[in-house]
Order: structure tokens, then C-alpha cells, then sequence
């Protein structure tokens, strides 16, 4: 009789259980990269593209990336151009976490920029430039909510769509803000309808030197960070969720829907306010008509990209303010034109809308793992 202790051997069964829990984990990392391989997907089909148009895809794709992240100037520039497209990625991300559509981003960005720039130029000059700068900040964020509180309180309290007014109040804004151009803000003897300039005091400083890399891309990062932060920790993150999965049961469950519809749309659209005020202060530093190259509709390409995370969006605006950075690059280097890139962001968000037809379903694959094991 062995009485050294007691045999520490395991079974073939619990190995092979082990075995498949670890195929299954795998099998859940690859649905969780999915967007990654989706990237890869529209990368790869746009190097066919590259090859029919007679260019090299390797020498291409070289020049756009090094072009936009190897090089000091380059570097700079894909930070300005993220900044806004990462708070536009945040105003879609922050109503479609309620189950809302808000598609008029670019509207919230203008009405931003609109009211920094008014809070600018007519704030009193004996405030300090700090505080000058946090007040028109405030200002332009608290326009962006102000805008996209409409469609919100048209969903809440009256059911309306909130896709078609929130688009359509983007161009009520761009109209609005042109109109204002023309008959208040307009700087005298201007050849195109562009504000006065602001003050000095009020204009962001540049962290990165001799480049237009203003504080407000840094702010924008703060801004992913919270939002990710309220959704992951806070009441009201939790709440605006709890209301997207499902608006009967947290209704149920006594949360105020109504309420919680209006924040969403408030939250989201003080962010795209927040892409408007760096706009102006950090970048251009007056009003002008038609400042955005359409930075809203590329938000709900940010938000997509990044499977609605708040710091998946840093990557992902980075990545498309990259591709628009690089496209210069690319043709310099293969003569394509650079509405290749566009073409390319047009395939990136194919790619991830395919993407999301694939879902995990950890019962379904765990019989196939055990069928494929089983039939070993």
C-alpha cells in the first residue's frame, strides 16, 4: 500500500477539457481583433487597387505611414487633424451607447466653434488669459450640447427620429453660422466671410514647436479618458448602457429613460462643441464659412472603428488622421492621387461593418471545438 501521498496525475479527460477551454479563449481573441483584421483586410484589398492603378502598394503604403508617424512635421499634423476627429468619434459614441443615432456631429462642431468664437472676441480683456481660454472652452462645449439636446428632446418627448434631425439640424447650423458670417462677425474688407480674429490671450498654446500641435489635442485624449472612465465606474455611465440594451427594463428598473436620452445626446454633442473650439483657438484662430472638411461624418467612421470604446477612438482617429496626413506622401512617392485614401477609408469601413455580422457565441463554438477533438 503507497503511503507517500496522494498521486498527482491528471487525467487524459481533464487535459483534453483544458485543452479545449484554451482553443476556446483563442477562438474569442480572434472575434475580439476583429476589427484589426478588418484593417488588415482593407489594407490588402487596397494594395489591389494601388497594383490596377500601376502603382507599387509597398512602396506606397510606406510612404503614407512614414509620412504620417516617421516624421517630425508629419507627426504634428496627424495630431491636429486627430483632435477633432477623435471628439466627433466621441459625440457618435456617447448616444449610440444609449441606442441613439446621432448623426449631426458636424452641425455640434460648427455651433461650437460659433460660440468660442464669440465668447473670444467679447469676453472683458481684463480677465486673465487662463481663465479667458477655460471660459470660451466651456462656452463652445456647452453650444455643441446646447444644439444636440434638440434631437434629443425630440426623441424623448416626442419619438421623433432622431437620425433625421440631427442631420438636418447640421444644416441648419452650417447655414446659420454662414449668415452670421455675413452680416455680424464678418472682418471688414474680408474676401471671404471669415470672423475677426481672436485675441492672442485666448489662442492655445503649442506643446510641440515650430508645428500647429496645440494643447487641445492633449485635451481631447483627457476627454476619451473621462468618457471611458464615466461609462466604465459612474452611475450615469452605467445608466445611459443599461438604457441601450434596453429602454423597457430601465424603465422598469425606475431610470429615466427621457432623461437619460436628452444627457446622452448633451454629452455627446459637447464634445463635438469641444472639435469646434479647437478649431478656432488652436488652429485657425478666427470663424471661417465651411471650416470643416466634413470632421462630424467622419466621427461615426472613428466611432465604428472603434467598437464605440472612448480609448479604442484614440487609436482609430489617429490611424484615419494618418491615412489623410500620409496621402500627400503616397502620391509624391507613386504618382496615385490621393482620392486612393479616401477610397481606402471607404474600404476600412466596409471591412468593419462586416466585421460586426460575426459574433461570438462561446456555446456554439464549444460543441465545434468538442466535434473537431471528438472526430480526432
Amino acid at each position: 500500500m503507497n503511503t507517500g501521498g496522494v498521486e498527482s496525475q491528471v487525467s487524459p479527460s481533464d487535459a483534453e477539457a483544458r485543452l479545449q477551454s484554451r482553443l476556446l479563449r483563442l477562438v474569442k481573441i480572434v472575434y475580439l481583433l476583429k476589427t484589426v483584421w478588418a484593417v488588415i483586410a482593407a489594407l490588402l484589398i487596397g494594395a489591389v487597387f494601388i497594383l490596377l492603378a500601376g502603382g507599387n502598394p509597398l512602396e506606397g503604403y510606406n510612404a503614407l505611414f512614414r509620412g504620417a508617424f516617421a516624421d517630425y512635421w508629419g507627426i504634428s499634423d496627424t495630431l491636429v487633424r486627430m483632435s477633432p476627429l477623435l471628439l466627433a468619434g466621441l459625440a457618435v459614441i456617447i448616444p449610440l451607447r444609449a441606442g441613439l443615432f446621432n448623426i449631426g456631429a458636424e452641425g455640434q462642431i460648427y455651433i461650437g466653434a460659433l460660440f468660442a468664437t464669440i465668447a473670444a472676441l467679447y469676453l472683458p480683456d481684463v480677465l486673465p488669459g487662463f481663465v479667458r481660454i477655460v471660459l470660451c472652452i466651456a462656452v463652445g462645449a456647452f453650444g455643441g450640447a446646447l444644439w444636440a439636446a434638440i434631437p434629443g428632446l425630440l426623441k424623448a418627448y416626442r419619438g421623433t427620429n432622431e437620425i433625421i434631425t440631427s442631420l438636418l439640424l447640421s444644416y441648419v447650423a452650417i447655414n446659420m453660422i454662414g449668415a452670421v458670417l455675413h452680416s455680424w462677425l464678418i472682418e471688414p474688407g474680408a474676401p471671404y466671410p471669415y470672423s475677426r480674429e481672436v485675441p492672442d490671450e485666448v489662442i492655445l498654446p503649442i506643446f510641440m514647436p515650430r508645428t500647429q500641435a496645440h494643447v487641445g489635442i492633449m485635451i481631447a485624449w483627457v476627454a476619451a479618458l473621462l468618457v471611458a472612465i464615466m461609462f466604465w465606474r459612474t452611475t450615469l455611465g452605467q445608466s445611459i448602457q443599461i438604457v441601450g440594451h434596453n429602454k423597457h427594463a430601465a424603465s422598469y428598473a425606475g431610470l429615466n429613460v427621457k432623461r437619460l436620452t436628452v444627457m446622452s445626446f448633451a454629452l455627446g454633442g459637447s464634445m463635438g462643441g469641444l472639435a469646434g473650439v479647437f478649431e478656432v483657438l488652436g488652429l485657425k484662430y478666427r470663424l471661417f464659412d465651411h471650416f470643416s472638411p466634413g470632421y462630424g461624418m467622419q466621427g461615426i467612421i472613428v466611432a465604428f472603428l472603434a467598437a464605440l470604446n472612448p480609448v479604442g477612438a484614440i487609436l482609430a482617429a489617429i490611424f484615419l488622421a494618418g491615412l489623410q496626413v500620409g496621402a500627400g506622401s503616397m502620391q509624391r512617392a507613386t504618382g496615385i492621387d490621393t482620392t486612393m485614401v479616401a477610397a481606402l477609408q471607404g474600404l476600412v469601413v466596409l471591412c468593419v461593418a462586416i466585421g460586426l455580422a460575426f459574433k461570438f457565441h462561446p456555446d456554439r463554438w464549444r460543441r465545434r471545438i468538442a466535434a473537431w477533438r471528438g472526430g480526432r
